[in-house]
């Protein structure tokens, strides 16, 4: 019974909405366009260096640029954010606890 419970609880349920269309992709203006284009030469640059010659600080350097060139590049693309039913439904008793 409480497997039965939880498995209804933590499961995502993909729904679509009746009657929308796909959702179309962003505009990007000439500026942001060119901006991607250079986020993705620095990553293709980054992917063909030889990276065991480098030293640990480099490497974790290395490593923090191109976590900021990814969080860049999604706030430009303007990816969205998913919830699991499960997330949604603790979110919603957290907030009624709390309130």
């Amino acid at each position: 019974m409480t497997t039965a419970a939880a498995l209804l609880l933590f499961s995502t349920t993909p729904t679509f909405a009746e009657g929308k269309g796909k959702k179309e992709p962003k505009v990007l203006t000439a500026e942001e366009q060119v901006k991607l284009e250079e986020i993705e030469a620095r990553v293709l640059e980054i992917r063909d260096m030889e990276l065991s010659n480098l030293e640990k600080a480099e490497k974790a350097e290395i490593k923090a640029e191109l976590k900021s060139l990814e969080k860049e590049a999604r706030a430009l693309r303007g990816t969205g954010l998913y919830i699991s039913t499960g997330a949604l439904i603790i979110i919603i008793i957290l907030l009624i606890i709390l309130l």
